[in-house]
């Protein structure tokens, strides 16, 4: 039997239709093309994700699948190991090309992509891999990477143009579905979550650019008002429901006629932020364990279960980061600074290692980005050499982005009734105020699990003294050269 030669798209991180190079490239190919998703066993079974995000991107498949009825085609997903999907279906087809984008992933993802490319050659199968977002592999260092960069965001969008001809049929893929462990698209509807797809994703796009980003700049530090003021597209981004590319244009073509361009301008330079730290774990992705600067892996912390176990339930008795992680635990957001508050919070009071912060905040961050995750978390545990300490206090950050406690009564309603001071600060209670506020400490809400003061300055004067090391200096010379970006001016500004 004479079997048909196709192209297969393999959709990983980039599950949009439109300004997909890698979507155009096979639609190029000539041949019928496959889209293909495989929730791999790999991933399913690793502890960086949780169910929020195999449901983020069951609903993105269900989206793409809706706008794909009219070519009579759609997304094959598959649960399985990507090596034995292929094979099944070159039990069917002879499979001439895989298209894809270069992932900057987890190492699990890295070893299994190096596998598939032999897998590939070993099968006579081309496999190309398109840049992704403007992040560059193979870079020794960040010069001209940042015009690099905004050249790829100024380019002409790519789009999604063609016809039922080009593609493997509804029919075939139902057949073909007979040999594969087909992967049950139907979510559990919880409105905890951000909700996903490509057109929920320029719902959050189009009510942020209409009016939103009129206040983001005011309230971009605070954990309630951010929720409405912030763009809220970064899971759109991390999963590419979305390409940033498109972000950066529209916000681009927003800010001509705006009356806040202040506000937008600030917007762009953090989507270049984030572009940077993915460059930033593309070259170095042996982050994902250990700390980038190597000069800290001599620094050991001891670590305490009750601690660790008390931060990821909220109950450590200072209550904006309790607010902050019941609220991170519900619903997979919470802002900039309140990650960042946690992550400190974690390593400099509680002096635990980041890395055992690492899988429970990964679960939980419905926007999970490796290469946005593992150098955040060293930048906050002050363990690259190169940034500023930043030691968060909770209580001034509370009283400074929370005031009246908006934030904290909604997510440790336990304190709701209390006066606004003892809010931010419960543990100042007499027994004759508990029990007057009705409000056991100790019952209702834990006493601190530590004393922030004496912890503060014992991580402050340890972590000082150790960017005076010699090996961290040397490793911080490293860093610079290997990672500074050369216009680091512009990437903090817009024009």
């Amino acid at each position: 039997m004479n079997k048909e030669r196709i192209s297969v798209v393999w959709l990983k991180r980039d599950l949009r239709l439109h300004d997909n190079e890698a979507i155009y490239n096979a639609l190029q190919s000539g041949k019928r093309v496959l889209f293909l998703y495989v929730f791999e066993n790999l991933l399913l079974n690793d502890a960086h994700y949780s169910k929020r995000h195999w449901d983020f991107i069951k609903e993105s498949i269900s989206d793409i699948n809706e706008d794909l009825t009219k070519y009579n085609t759609k997304v094959l997903s598959v649960t399985g190991d990507i090596a034995a999907v292929f094979n099944q279906l070159q039990s069917k087809y002879i499979i001439s090309e895989v298209f894809s984008h270069q992932e900057t992933g987890l190492l699990v993802t890295f070893n299994r992509d190096k596998e598939f490319a032999r897998y590939c050659r070993n099968n006579s199968i081309e496999w190309t891999e398109n840049i992704n977002n403007g992040v560059l592999r193979g870079l020794l260092n960040r010069e001209d990477w940042f015009e690099k960069w905004e050249d790829y965001m100024y380019q002409t969008q790519i789009k999604f143009q063609a016809n039922s001809e080009n593609f493997i049929t509804i029919s075939e893929i139902h057949s073909l579905s007979e040999y594969f462990h087909t992967t049950n698209l139907k979510t559990d509807e919880d409105k905890n979550f951000q909700y996903g797809g490509t057109k929920m994703a320029w719902k959050y796009a189009d009510s942020f650019f209409n009016e939103r980003y009129e206040k983001y700049m005011f309230h971009i530090s605070k954990p309630e008002d951010s929720r409405t003021s912030c763009s809220r597209l970064s899971p759109y981004i991390a999963w590419g429901n979305v390409s940033i590319r498109e972000i950066f244009q529209k916000a681009k073509e927003v800010k001509q006629s705006s009356e806040g361009k202040r506000h937008l301008g600030a917007f762009i330079s953090r989507l270049r932020w984030q572009a940077h730290f993915i460059q930033k774990f593309e070259m170095e992705c042996t982050m994902e364990n250990a700390s980038v600067n190597k000069g800290y892996h001599k620094l050991k912390k001891s670590i305490s279960k009750g601690y660790i176990e008390a931060w990821e339930n909220g109950q450590t008795g200072f209550p904006l980061v309790d607010a902050s992680m019941r609220c991170l635990n519900t619903t997979g957001y919470i802002n900039f600074r309140m990650r960042a508050m946690l992550v400190s919070f974690f390593t400099h009071i509680l002096w635990q290692p980041w890395q055992e912060a690492t899988h429970h905040l990964s679960r939980c961050f419905l926007d999970f980005e490796p290469g946005i995750h593992f150098p955040q978390l060293q930048m906050q545990a002050g363990e690259t050499g190169i940034n500023n300490l930043r030691i968060y206090n909770p209580i001034k950050n509370g009283q400074e982005h929370d005031p009246d406690a908006t934030f904290i009564k909604k997510w440790v309603p336990e304190l709701a009734d209390l006066p606004t001071p003892f809010i931010h600060e419960p543990y100042l209670m007499t027994p004759l105020d508990q029990q007057f506020n009705n409000c056991q400490l100790g019952k209702d809400y834990p006493y601190p699990i530590v004393n922030i003061k004496e912890n503060r300055k014992r991580a402050s004067d340890i972590l000082w003294n150790m960017k005076k090391d010699k090996e961290v200096l040397r490793e911080s010379v490293r860093i610079l050269k290997k990672h500074t970006i050369t216009n680091r001016s512009r990437m903090l500004r817009d024009e």
